[in-house]
C-alpha cells in the first residue's frame, strides 16, 4: 500500500507587494485504495495544494512536508515525482504541438515502467482504454491535446491515468467543461483506476455532480488554504444542501 502524508503544508506566491500566503497548514493522508474529494469555493486554495504537490516552481513551499511512501517528495524534481509514482490531471490540459498521442504515452511508460512495452501488447492496450473511453483512435497520431476540444482534453488526460496506472492521482476540476455523457464516461474511467486498488485518488471540484459518480470515501472542506472540515460522503451532500457558507462563517 502506498500513502501521500502532507503535514503542515504550507505555501507562498510571489506578488508585486510581496509573499502572499496561500496554504496556511495542509494536513491530508492519501492512500491505495481511497477516493479523497477536497472541495471548496473558488480562491481557497485547492488548486494551488495540487501544483505545490507537484512541484510547480510558481509555488514557494515554507514549512511543512510532503511523503510518498516516506520518500520527501519536496526534494524531487517534477519528473522525479511523476517517476515515483504521482500524477496531476490539470483543469486546463496544455498542448504539446509535434508531439503524438502515441509516441508520448508511450514514452511516459517507458518512464514509469522503466522499460519500453512490448509494441503489440501496448497496441492492445492503448486501442482497449480509448475504446473505453470512446476516444477516436485518429487521436493517437494527433499532437497531444492539440486542436481538442474541453472534454477530449479530459478525456486524454483519463487515457493517460488508465494507462500509467500511478501510485497517486491528483485530479484537479476534471468535471469542469463535461457536459452529460462525458462526465459519465470519464468518471467510468477514473473509477476502473480506482477499482484496481492500487492508487490514491485526490479529486478537486467545486460541485458534487461528479461524486454522483465516483463515490468517495473522505470529503474535505478547504477554505482559506486550510482543511476546516472532514467527513464521508454526507458531507457532500451536505455542501450541496447548504453551500459552503457555513464553514466560511465558522
Amino acid at each position: 500500500m502506498s500513502v501521500l502524508e502532507i503535514k503542515n503544508l504550507q505555501v507562498q506566491v510571489s506578488t508585486d507587494d510581496g509573499p502572499k500566503d496561500i496554504l496556511r497548514g495542509v494536513d491530508l493522508t492519501v492512500r491505495s485504495g481511497e477516493t479523497h474529494a477536497l472541495m471548496g469555493p473558488n480562491g481557497s486554495g485547492k488548486s494551488t495544494l495540487a501544483y505545490a504537490i507537484a512541484g510547480h516552481p510558481k509555488y514557494d513551499i515554507v514549512g511543512g512536508t510532503v511523503t510518498l511512501d516516506g520518500a520527501d517528495v519536496l526534494e524531487m524534481s517534477v519528473d522525479e515525482r511523476a517517476r515515483a509514482g504521482m500524477f496531476l490531471a490539470m483543469q486546463y490540459p496544455v498542448e504539446v504541438p509535434g508531439v503524438s498521442m502515441s509516441n508520448f504515452l508511450r514514452t511516459a511508460v517507458t518512464a514509469i515502467r522503466g522499460e519500453a512495452p512490448n509494441l503489440r501488447n501496448w497496441i492492445k492496450e492503448v486501442k482497449g482504454a480509448m475504446g473505453d473511453l470512446q476516444i477516436d483512435e485518429v487521436f493517437a497520431e494527433r499532437s497531444v491535446n492539440e486542436g481538442f476540444s474541453g472534454g477530449e482534453r479530459k478525456r486524454a488526460e483519463i487515457l493517460q491515468l488508465e494507462l500509467l496506472q500511478p501510485k497517486l492521482a491528483i485530479l484537479d476540476e476534471t468535471d469542469s467543461g463535461l457536459d452529460v455523457d462525458a462526465l459519465r464516461v470519464v468518471s467510468a474511467g477514473i473509477n476502473r483506476v480506482i477499482e484496481t486498488g492500487n492508487t490514491g485518488v485526490l479529486l478537486i471540484t467545486h460541485f458534487t455532480r461528479i461524486l454522483s459518480y465516483v463515490k468517495p470515501d473522505f470529503v474535505h472542506v478547504f477554505y482559506e488554504g486550510r482543511i476546516v472540515r472532514q467527513g464521508g460522503p454526507e458531507l457532500a451532500a451536505e455542501i450541496e444542501a447548504n453551500g459552503y457558507a457555513q464553514y466560511v462563517t465558522a
